[in-house]
């Protein structure tokens, strides 16, 4: 990093932009300083440690326990993450921090960074049956497109941020909106943003989804067709004909397949829609915030007929939506006409244990974003031997000491769950783009075999003990997240 005489200003080499930083500033992106005429990291190096219990052995961190006060305890396992690394973008020098440490008998080494990721972008997983915009419609932040609405999953609704044409493809103002709203995303924070001909959505990690000032609470239980499957038996002898109503498959429950097990006899009831295989009905109504993630408010208007030479006064009708929120009982009079009644005290149970089988609504947030050549020249002097290697699975890559997905084919692209990382793990620079802790880990054999920097292996413990300007602060592994080093070791025992 560049360093000039106490007094002067320097030129941060951080990133592309180069900013000019006078004495005691910082730059742009608030992550570098001058402090005492040396380009300086502004926060500490991350170290998250394995708890030990009376008997020496080591537990899970868990929210019960007390804070952790950051402080380094020599004697837990450790592992250092890439948060307050420092970048060396471009790589055309070693990684921060090259280090060694021993695990069960076994020399590794890990590369720790903070990547600079123009090329990334955030997926959104939406647990809700609420129509929130048509498919492929634009996302925006303040009137700026980050990103689009893309496919629907079971239960999900799932949007797909950011990206290289929104950060640097874009007006000036589009590219820095984007990166705002990924680094708020990334970091835990809420986000308002609004759908073009459809919802305005606030998403936050790890919590229910709010849409149209509605707060989620349910994630369906599974389609209509999958409810039938699941709840058939419950309502056999109870009702004569249960409708389940939803966006994608509303389900009937005599003409259903589970129905036919049962021997129950056709109801004729015809609902409105696309008959698909028997009792699995499409596009009975439009999609919306309704019933079932459909417009409807009134259930019986998806009825298209009431067969009288199968039908019969007295017939038991509930009609319930795919999270039990929405529910109607009904019983046909002489006339065959569903009139509204009290749901029975049997049916209750089974419409309660609908919702009981719904997950809470949550809103997931993942990190997706690709490891260039540059940023893998910090690791080795061969880029490609490291990209094998992760392929090949003897190096593992970790995201703040969390695990990833490495996607197939080319390059390193990973994805991570940003509930699994620490707070404030990412940073941005303003070219736009976002910066992210990534980590390397193998053995130390592996290492070499790469070409890797052997002259700049550190051992960890020298590395917490240095800690810098503003030094090295620990926090507790969380016990959800594989030890970063365990699976490796997996590895080299087989």
């Amino acid at each position: 990093m560049a360093e000039a005489s106490k007094g002067s200003v320097i030129t941060c080499d951080a990133c592309p932009v180069l900013c000019r930083i006078r004495p005691e500033k910082t730059g742009a992106c608030g992550r570098y300083g001058n402090v005492n005429g040396s380009l300086t990291r502004t926060d500490p190096v991350i170290v998250t440690q394995q708890v030990s219990d009376e008997n020496g052995q080591v537990v899970p961190f868990l929210p019960e326990q007390e804070d952790w006060d950051g402080s380094l305890n020599f004697q837990f396992p450790s592992f250092i993450t890439g948060i307050g690394a420092t970048t060396t973008y471009p790589d055309y020098k070693p990684a921060p921090f090259i280090v060694s440490s021993e695990h069960h008998d076994v020399d590794m080494v890990t590369v720790v960074s903070e990547g600079v990721f123009s090329y990334c972008g955030v997926k959104v997983k939406i647990d809700t049956d609420r129509y929130i915009g048509p498919e492929s419609a634009p996302v925006r932040v303040k009137g700026e497109q980050i990103g689009h609405v893309t496919t629907a999953e079971y239960g999900s609704q799932m949007l797909a941020l950011g990206g290289v044409h929104h950060l640097t493809g874009g007006s000036k103002k589009e590219g820095n909106t984007t990166c705002q709203a990924m680094l708020s995303l990334c970091n835990k924070d809420a986000v308002e943003m609004t759908i073009d001909g459809g919802a305005t959505l606030t998403v936050q990690a790890g919590k229910p989804p709010v849409i149209d000032t509605n707060q989620e609470e349910r994630m369906r239980v599974g389609c209509g067709s999958a409810a039938i499957g699941m709840f058939a038996l419950q309502w056999h002898g109870h009702a004569d004909e249960v409708i389940v109503v939803d966006d994608h498959i509303t389900g009937v429950l005599s003409e259903h397949q589970s129905g036919k097990f049962l021997d129950m006899p056709p109801a004729g009831i015809r609902v409105r829609g696309r008959r698909s295989t028997p009792g699995r009905y499409f596009q009975v109504a439009e999609p919306g915030a309704g019933w079932g993630g459909t417009d409807i408010t009134e259930p019986l208007s998806i009825i298209e007929s009431i067969d009288p030479e199968v039908a019969w006064p007295g017939l038991r009708l509930l009609m319930v939506s795919t999270t039990g929120e929405d529910q109607a009982y009904f019983i046909l009079d002489d006339d065959l006409t569903p009139v509204p009644a009290d749901l029975p005290a049997d049916l209750t149970v089974s419409v309660d244990r609908i919702a009981e089988n719904c997950e809470p609504a949550l809103s997931t947030v993942l990190f997706m974003g690709g490891a260039g050549g540059s940023l893998r020249a910090g690791v080795t002097v061969n880029p490609v031997l490291l990209t094998r290697s992760v392929r090949d699975l003897r190096t593992r890559v970790t995201c703040g000491g969390a695990p990833v997905y490495v996607w197939p084919g080319g390059g390193i692209t990973v994805m991570v769950d940003v509930l699994r990382m620490p707070d404030n793990s990412f940073g941005y620079v303003p070219t736009p783009a976002l910066v992210a802790p990534i980590e390397f880990s193998m053995s130390r054999d592996e290492y070499l075999a790469l070409g890797g920097y052997e002259d700049h292996i550190r051992p960890l413990e020298n590395v917490m003990r240095e800690g810098g300007l503003y030094g090295v602060q620990s926090m507790p592994w969380e016990g959800n997240n594989p030890w970063p080093l365990a699976e490796r070791m997996a590895l080299e025992d087989t």
